[in-house]
């Protein structure tokens, strides 16, 4: 073959290469794809899943003392003043894994998006009113650095400072009320309000009232201040029904796995306090929120008892083994202590919502509010009174179906309003709306928890239990009560200099740690 046809070959079969390569080039990134695998998460859908899951601490049902756990072992804990990891860390692991980590994610990701203003905003607000809860229960967490770890690669966050937590708290929740605009995205698959932004908003200034009212104790003018903020009608308001009430709804397919919803244990009893307010101010909540079973010990518990005059609330101070020594002992029931439980038919079913923030505790907040001149519309009375028929009116507490309509009456709640401990007294409000805001807080004792330490009401016996912490033992300095939870044992050795900062700047890390807001008075 000649030179010039071998070159001319060899030519024609490079060419023939080159562009078999580049084809095959092309359809093997078209083949590696998958077609069905999603890269990226529309953020609505991720706001649905942080809001859907109910929130709430192991220990604070125990600490205000609507539920008794006589056994030790992995139960005790707040019902004995006794430090349990397991309990105690839950809510701050499983909120910065799930809550915190999606929330954050929409943020950072979409913030400078404007297809997607509103549901930042949202949860930017929702958000706000867990960190809120977490400050509450720990002080010091990691904030500013917190839920980048996918983002920044950041595993190991700063603990901020508790105090400028709440600054930049009211400054979040103003900010993302401001920026909620019908005119923006619209909010897809929205659990609480079906995109209603105005509910949006006053969910937003609900939680902005709560935060302002932790301020009574160290700084009123502050308080007033943020109080003003949160109630200002321009900016949307308060929430002003039960309608707007911020709920997590649990059905037959997604049910609350909590403490004791649906639960069928033997070990779990309403506690003296709560029980004995009840049935002492004839208090028609009673009848729908406890119970005595036939059968405690069974699956099949039997038809309950809601007789409030057959009702025993379980002490505090004991264990399975001596609470047979307390004078009020009522004995066993087929070896089950026979203490009044809540009722599984109503308030804890395993589909049982879950209140957040309610027209209730808004209510009972504004009436402390008037009561303590920062607010100057409406009347103390008014707000309390109506707090305490919001509470009694709530969808779904008082029902065997979820969403069913409250059966207490309006003769009911009326005669309940003329008790002689519950009728409005001016020169003992502080002790009647922070009392009723603690019945309120049923199945939301995170909260309940908080304003009783704010508040000091009800006034409850404090704990007294052979080796409880020595930071809360009365006969060490403490008030019988737990102030905050200690860190989890994880954070401590993944996270062991930030943490050990935390604990620096705070004091500790025991019971007797007290938030700021919470001082020593």
């Amino acid at each position: 073959m000649p030179k010039i046809m071998k070159t001319k070959h060899i030519i024609t079969i490079l060419f023939v290469l080159m562009v078999s390569a580049n084809s095959c080039e092309k359809g093997f990134v078209e083949l590696n794809t998958n077609k069905y695998l999603p890269t990226s998460l529309n953020p609505n859908y991720q706001l649905a899943d942080a809001c859907r899951q109910g929130v709430g601490d192991g220990y604070s049902v125990h600490i205000i003392q609507h539920m008794q756990t006589l056994i030790g072992g992995q139960s005790e804990g707040g019902n004995r003043n006794i430090l349990n990891d397991a309990n105690s860390s839950g809510f701050f692991n499983n909120t910065f894994s799930n809550r915190i980590a999606s929330l954050i994610d929409i943020i950072e990701r979409y913030k400078n998006n404007p297809n997607f203003v509103n549901v930042v905003s949202a949860a930017r607000i929702y958000k706000a009113f867990i960190m809120q809860l977490l400050v509450d229960v720990y002080g010091d967490v990691p904030y500013t650095e917190a839920g980048l770890g996918y983002l920044k690669n950041n595993f190991h966050p700063k603990y901020d400072n508790q105090e400028d937590i709440y600054t930049d708290l009211v400054k979040e929740l103003t900010e993302a009320t401001s920026l909620l605009d019908p005119d923006n995205d619209e909010l897809t698959g929205d659990v609480f309000f079906n995109g209603d932004l105005g509910k949006w908003k006053k969910f937003a200034n609900s939680v902005l009232l709560r935060i302002g009212m932790r301020y009574t104790k160290i700084d009123e003018a502050k308080a007033k201040d943020i109080v003003t903020t949160a109630v200002d009608p321009s900016r949307g308001g308060v929430i002003s029904s039960n309608d707007d009430n911020v709920i997590v709804k649990f059905n037959a397919i997604f049910t609350t796995n909590g403490t004791y919803n649906g639960s069928t244990r033997q070990d779990h009893f309403v506690g003296e306090p709560l029980v004995d307010f009840l049935k002492n101010n004839n208090d028609p909540r009673c009848q729908y929120l406890v119970c005595l079973y036939p059968h405690p010990g069974l699956i099949d518990r039997g038809t309950p008892n809601t007789n409030p005059e057959d009702q025993i609330g379980c002490p505090f101070g004991y264990t399975d083994g001596t609470v047979v020594n307390d004078p009020n002992f009522p004995g066993k029931v087929e070896g089950v202590f026979a203490y009044s439980q809540f009722n599984g038919e109503t308030v804890v079913r395993v589909n049982s919502w879950q209140y957040l923030v309610t027209y209730s505790h808004t209510q009972l907040l504004l009436a402390e509010a008037r009561h303590r001149g920062y607010i100057t519309t409406g009347t103390v009375k008014d707000y309390y009174e109506q707090g305490i028929k919001a509470n009694m009116t709530q969808v779904d507490m008082y029902v065997s179906e979820p969403g069913g309509i409250s059966p207490i009456t309006t003769a009911e709640q009326d005669a309940y309003l003329l008790e002689p401990e519950i009728a409005f007294d001016p020169e003992r409000a502080l002790e009647q709306i922070n009392t009723q805001y603690w019945v309120s807080c049923i199945l939301n004792t995170t909260e309940g928890w908080a304003n009783f330490r704010r508040s000091g009401y009800p006034a409850l016996s404090p704990m007294d239990f052979p080796g409880e912490d020595p930071s809360v033992d009365e006969d060490t300095g403490g008030d019988g009560f737990i102030h905050r939870l200690p860190y989890p044992s994880r954070e401590k050795e993944v996270n062991s200099d930030n943490v050990q900062a935390a604990i620096t700047r705070m004091g500790g890390d025991n019971f007797g740690i007290r938030l700021f807001w919470d001082p020593k008075l």
